[in-house]
């Protein structure tokens, strides 16, 4: 199946999950789904029959709200079974509105609070430099998430302890929750922040180019005590015309069958 077929199961399986539960924040998760296709298929290192297998390539993903991305690609991987969508933010199901780590096979960390993933992360890539272990932290932050200063003091520490093993990639489609970016508080110009905290900065086009994303893996060789900030370029609810930007689908409840289908012929 190729890359752009992959896309598109994933978003099929989103709009699954929706079905079941007739809610969720599916733009959030669509603007995730070029960049998880690409780390899952291609880049981290994991074993789904041992998910806690001590080798394996951490991957958090800070920004919470957008799980049922993380659940379509987990549950595509084989961590878990697709049974488990019927459960999708019902009571006696391992899948909530927000990742639970204790529950959900595959996941990293409990997350949803924003501001909190990349500290995680950098304990995780801190335990491997001190045990020896050759295993990469990855972490996924929302841009609206880039406002907490709690992201930039996990900058810091980041670049102080040189985690070279440590890859920060953002999902950067200009909106949160209530407007854009820009009119929230301005990260401009973002990527020259990255670099100021001492980050081996890229950008990525995962509109229009999102196979460099898998190119820059295939070939990038860390710098020596240098961590790796990704900005990935995308629009909110991307692949869905009607979600693309489109801030009264942030958080939809009630959503019907007929919602549903039309999205569903938008991919």
């Amino acid at each position: 199946m190729d890359f752009k077929s992959r896309c598109k199961k994933i978003r099929e399986e989103i709009l699954e999950l929706a079905r079941h539960s007739r809610r969720g924040h599916i733009p959030s998760a669509f603007s995730l789904v070029e960049t998880l296709v690409t780390l899952y298929d291609d880049v981290l290192k994991f074993d789904a029959k041992n998910p806690d297998w001590k080798l394996r390539d951490r991957l958090i993903l800070s920004k919470g709200h957008g799980c049922m991305a993380l659940y379509s690609i987990l549950a595509d991987k084989n961590f878990f079974s697709r049974e488990h969508f019927a459960g999708f933010c019902q009571l006696d199901g391992i899948l909530g509105g927000h990742p639970t780590r204790e529950k959900i096979p595959g996941c990293e960390a409990s997350t949803g609070s924003l501001g909190h993933g990349l500290s995680i992360a950098i304990g995780m890539a801190l335990n491997a430099k001190i045990e020896e272990l050759n295993y990469r932290t990855f972490v996924i932050l929302g841009d609206g998430e880039c406002n907490e200063g709690s992201i930039w003091e996990a900058a810091l520490s980041a670049s102080h302890n040189r985690l070279d093993n440590l890859y920060v990639l953002i999902d950067y489609n200009k909106y949160q929750s209530y407007g854009s970016t820009n009119e929230v508080c301005d990260l401009e110009p973002f990527a020259d922040k990255w670099r100021a905290f001492g980050f081996d900065t890229h950008e990525f086009d995962m509109r229009k180019k999102p196979e460099e994303l898998k190119s820059f893996f295939e070939d990038h060789r860390p710098i020596s005590g240098t961590p790796v900030a990704i900005i990935c370029h995308t629009i909110k609810g991307q692949g869905a015309a009607s979600l693309e930007g489109n801030l009264s689908w942030h958080h939809r409840s009630k959503i019907s069958d007929e919602d549903l289908s039309s999205i569903k012929d938008e991919l």
